[in-house]
């Protein structure tokens, strides 16, 4: 399909705009808030390069959501900016679009960068179709993958309607998916489940301590105390993650161990210590 570059034409129409306005102004910063303003009438305004058509309807004569989130990829694989309008339509098709994406993200072949915009687009469309997709996505990820946190993010907006799926999908995920779900289900109904895997993983990730202590305090459970004191007792401990565990201990009503940091690079950076 033809990828119109929608961006390059809008900086165009805003050239001549400025040019054509430019003494009806102060400064630059008063015509920047003329700018939404701008883009609207570029919007609203019938096109040569397009046929008369405007630009802001130029998506809505197609309705067929395989071809337009086929059109989504050409743009991506082009390198044109993707415009918010053919964006905007496909979340306007609904259900059909969301069944479209949903094929997308089981396609081997979809580079990333598609897959990252399916999930933000089924996420605009409150979809639950990939609920189950997400989910199974965290049994093998790695610390960082941004698709992945994406889906978290998913999954974390369908809050109570994924809170089941997350929970069976604890005992398959690997401990960074471990700690991705039960750092979402620490929002959510609390579970036994979700209290004993956030203890497991003070253990089995250490250096996540100070996310997986906040999460414990989310939940209100005083039964963390006597670990978490524990923890914020260890002589390796760095101070940033004593200030978090101790917030946390404060947090679920106890009180923390006093400790002295004088030889941490991290108190010292913090406190503007020079060496």
């Amino acid at each position: 399909m033809r990828c119109i570059d929608f961006d390059a034409r809008f900086a165009d129409y805003a050239r001549d705009w400025v040019e054509a306005h430019e003494d009806e102004y102060t400064d630059v910063d008063e015509m920047e808030l003329a700018m939404p303003q701008v883009y609207q009438q570029f919007l609203d305004t019938p096109a040569d390069w397009l046929g008369g058509e405007r630009p802001g309807q130029y998506f809505d004569q197609w309705d067929d959501p395989a071809l337009l989130i086929g059109w989504l990829g050409d743009y991506l694989d082009q390198g044109v900016s993707v415009p918010d309008m053919l964006l905007n339509r496909i979340a306007e098709l609904g259900e059909p679009a969301a069944e479209v994406l949903c094929h997308l993200l089981d396609d081997d072949d979809a580079t990333n960068e598609k897959k990252m915009l399916a999930v933000t687009l089924l996420r605009e469309l409150d979809s639950l179709l990939p609920m189950e997709r997400y989910v199974a996505w965290q049994y093998e990820r790695s610390d960082e993958d941004e698709l992945c946190d994406n889906a978290m993010e998913s999954l974390e907006s369908m809050g109570e309607a994924a809170r089941e799926a997350m929970l069976e999908g604890l005992e398959g995920a690997c401990p960074a998916g471990r700690e991705a779900l039960l750092g979402t289900l620490s929002h959510l109904t609390p579970d036994e489940r979700v209290f004993e895997g956030l203890l497991a993983l003070l253990d089995a990730r250490p250096r996540s301590r100070a996310v997986l202590a906040a999460c414990l305090a989310r939940l209100g459970d005083t039964r963390a105390l006597p670990r978490l004191a524990e923890l914020a007792q260890e002589e390796s401990l760095g101070y940033l993650d004593y200030i978090e565990l101790r917030s946390a201990i404060e947090a679920l009503g106890g009180e923390a161990p006093e400790r002295e940091f004088f030889d941490d690079p991290e108190y010292d950076a913090l406190m503007g210590v020079t060496p």
